[in-house]
């Protein structure tokens, strides 16, 4: 089974830069879990709920430290959970784009 959580979009103390440190911005996550249902099944909810409280109680400096610290806790509280994708983008960070930092984790085979 796969559950896509797709541009969940809030805001948060994220990055290095002073402006970062005290401005919160706008961040979008996506998220791919694959995991074995047979009769529990992971609440999508739950998910997205224990992102954006992570995200916003931790103001990481670093993307790569956000997806890092995303992927533990999922997989600690979501023990179901084979393989996560997260991805994490600043969407307003740069004129010209958006930047995006992602991952596969790999947990069960």
């Amino acid at each position: 089974m796969t559950i896509y959580i797709e541009d969940l979009k809030f805001q948060c103390i994220i990055g290095i830069l002073d402006f970062e440190r005290t401005t919160q911005q706008d961040v979008i996550i996506n998220v791919t879990i694959d995991y074995n249902y047979v009769d529990k099944f992971i609440n999508y909810a739950d998910v997205a709920n224990l992102i954006k409280s992570l995200m916003t109680e931790h103001k990481f400096l670093l993307l790569e430290d956000a997806l890092s610290t995303l992927s533990k806790k999922l997989q600690k509280e979501f023990n179901l959970i084979n393989s996560l994708s997260i991805k994490i983008t600043k969407p307003s960070i740069l004129p010209d784009c958006k930047v995006s930092v992602g991952d596969l984790f790999i947990f069960n085979s």
